[in-house]
């Protein structure tokens, strides 16, 4: 197997190859459970620090299609989006499927549609946040999430974000709220490569966001910019101590693994991984794009879990005080297929999302699938 990474510590440079893969599942097709497994939160998250996927235990749902992220209910469930048709799902606490409702306004095509989905409690109900591609831009609405769990439906949509460029490709796309209580949106560059670099773009950036939409307090330049010099991010999670990561397609060459500190500049389209230079950040772990092909992301402790959907694999990266400790690991590599979205859940497992519909993927019996993936310390 033929995969390459790079990290960065204690101001050292080095390239490796990374090792055989820390866990597999037993088949290479996980059968469809017949009884979906519990849907939810069961205990609070294990104390231990580094994670590894172990073993698939069940099909959570399937027959999705083009689905793209998964936001976890807090009674027990989840939402899921679907890229094409701008569908908003519910998956319940008992594991049925139904339509919750669409967003107005999503005009699919190319990578553009129905993206990422974030949820906020509020003492007037449960929000639901979305970006989507429309005709002219890509933007972030909020509904209200209306009735009960079962039979919950959006309620009417408010445009809180627009303007940011909108392409076939590169449309970044991934929400979520942080642990300072703001709402974090990744952009692409849309193909405009010097978008990336331009301060008063939306494109490639990460934005800081309040939930009503305005630059959030302490943006480094009173916009919603919080980092510049993106291609495309699509995955987003903060780890055990605070530490912000984002996972980011390559052109040709390297995709990413970044750590995001607000005013930063990550280096697009002036340099494609690790550049060197004091007026950029290098990236802490690079992939060759064949391996990788980074989307959804999640930490559990200070693991940060990656879903590839070239590489077709979850990648486990442990990381200490800011930086990679010891050389990523890799899960399920051509198992699953495309994988598109990972989800921590209070219990101590992870959900992954199989992204193989959308017209790049080959897809199998039931695609897509979300499944239950067990975690065990790592050793």
């Amino acid at each position: 197997m033929n995969r390459s990474w790079r990290w960065t510590a204690a101001g050292c440079l080095l390239l490796a190859l990374a090792g055989a893969s820390a866990c597999s599942v037993a088949s290479p097709q996980p059968a469809l459970s017949s009884q979906a497994p519990t849907v939810g939160p069961s205990r609070s998250t294990p104390p231990e620090t580094w994670w590894r996927a172990g073993a698939v235990t069940g099909t959570v749902t399937s027959g999705l299609e083009a689905p793209w992220s998964v936001a976890p209910l807090p009674e027990g469930g989840a939402l899921i989006s679907q890229r094409g048709d701008g569908t908003v799902l519910e998956l319940t606490p008992d594991g049925v499927l139904r339509t919750a409702g669409r967003v107005p306004g999503v005009v699919s095509g190319g990578e553009s549609g129905l993206h990422g989905l974030a949820l906020l409690e509020t003492d007037g109900g449960p929000v639901v946040y979305a970006y989507f591609g429309a005709e002219n831009d890509n933007r972030v609405a909020r509904m209200p999430l209306l009735g009960e769990p079962g039979a919950y439906r959006l309620g009417e949509d408010e445009v809180i974000l627009d303007g940011i460029p909108r392409a076939r490709n590169h449309d970044g796309g991934r929400l979520a709220f942080g642990p300072d209580g703001y709402l974090y949106v990744t952009t692409g560059d849309a193909s405009l490569r010097d978008a990336a670099q331009d301060p008063t773009s939306l494109g490639g950036k990460i934005l800081r966001i309040t939930p009503d939409g305005d630059p959030a307090p302490g943006n480094p330049r009173d916009t919603p910019v919080w980092s510049i010099g993106h291609r495309n991010v699509q995955g987003i999670a903060w780890t055990a101590d605070g530490t912000m990561w984002a996972s980011e397609f390559g052109q040709d060459t390297w995709d990413e693994l970044n750590r995001i500190e607000g005013g930063a500049n990550y280096g697009w389209p002036i340099v494609e991984g690790v550049a060197g230079r004091d007026d950029l950040v290098d990236p802490v772990a690079v992939w060759a794009t064949s391996d990788a092909s980074p989307s959804g992301i999640a930490a559990v402790g200070d693991t940060v879990f990656i879903a590839g959907l070239r590489g077709e694999r979850l990648w486990q990266v442990d990381t200490r005080e800011g930086d990679v400790a010891g050389e990523p690991a890799d899960a399920f590599a051509g198992e699953l297929g495309r994988l598109r979205d990972v989800v921590a859940l209070p219990d101590g497992s992870l959900w992954v999302l199989t992204n193989n519909t959308d017209g790049r993927g080959s897809p199998r019996p039931g695609d897509d699938v979300l499944v239950r993936v067990e975690l065990t310390p790592a050793s």
